[in-house]
């Protein structure tokens, strides 16, 4: 019996936009996902009381934990401008090759400059703990 040929992987892939912002939007959803334990965390322990909420604030207010912050940040940005992408793609818009990589350029590039005044704005401005 004759062997059957081998699907493609992805060493025989090329990198073109399409196929980056498609996985960025699915690790973005996914990082998103995986972090809601901590906002429920944090949510319930501003809902048990003043001592449950600055165990959490102390416990939330490490400098690792700022990290993430700042990551889950640029992680929200891109996924929101990406879904507002897709949604102008739902009214037949920007459909065209052309258009499209502009988009993603502008997707990309207004994600990163989103991402860093939010982080400006909640880990830095009034030096206080998100």
């Amino acid at each position: 019996m004759r062997e059957r040929p081998l699907s493609p992987h992805l060493s025989v892939y090329r990198f073109k936009y399409t196929l980056t912002t498609s996985i960025s939007n699915r690790v973005s959803g996914l990082v998103l996902s995986l972090a809601l334990p901590v906002l429920v965390y944090w949510l319930m322990a501003a809902a048990n009381g003043a001592e449950a909420y600055a165990r959490a604030r102390e416990l939330l207010g490490h400098p690792l934990a700022r990290v993430i912050y700042a990551v889950l940040l640029l992680a929200w940005s891109y996924h929101l401008l990406n879904g507002i992408r897709h949604l102008v793609w739902d009214t037949g818009r920007g459909l065209e090759r052309r258009q499209s990589q502009k988009s993603a350029w502008f997707v990309g590039i207004a994600s990163i400059v989103l991402a860093l005044i939010l982080i400006y704005v909640t880990l830095f401005s009034r030096g206080g703990t998100p």
